[in-house]
């Protein structure tokens, strides 16, 4: 699996520029992403702590493809170009993009409980 992980820091403005950032996140960028083919699935999460230090981000969300290509394809697709202009316009500098892929061999070959599902 390749996974386009997206790590949001905080915009200028405080709790009121986060709560709108969300809000058209949620109705405006997401309903596009939706459409994106070949993606298996979307997880989101607000960041609670960062553990021993300080961090400006505030959310990440996971956008799962079957392999590279698919995630190469759902990115030139229609749908994930109308949301990127959405996200450029509602989180400007705000968004770093990173590209995982599974790495069953750093584990001995074994799957982790969390991974297995």
């Amino acid at each position: 699996m390749t996974t386009l992980l997206v790590l949001y820091r905080a915009p200028d403005g405080g709790a009121d520029a986060l709560a709108t950032l969300e809000s058209r996140y949620r109705n405006e960028h997401l309903p596009l992403v939706a459409q994106t083919p070949g993606l298996r699935a979307t997880r989101l999460w607000r960041v609670g702590e960062a553990l021993g230090s300080e961090t400006d981000l505030v959310l990440a969300a996971a956008m799962d493809f079957d392999n590279r290509a698919a995630l190469d394809e759902g990115l030139r697709s229609d749908p994930m170009r109308a949301a990127a202009r959405i996200l450029r316009e509602i989180a400007p500098g705000l968004a770093t993009f990173l590209v995982l892929e599974d790495a069953p061999d750093l584990l001995g070959g074994k799957a982790s409980a969390a991974s297995a599902h």
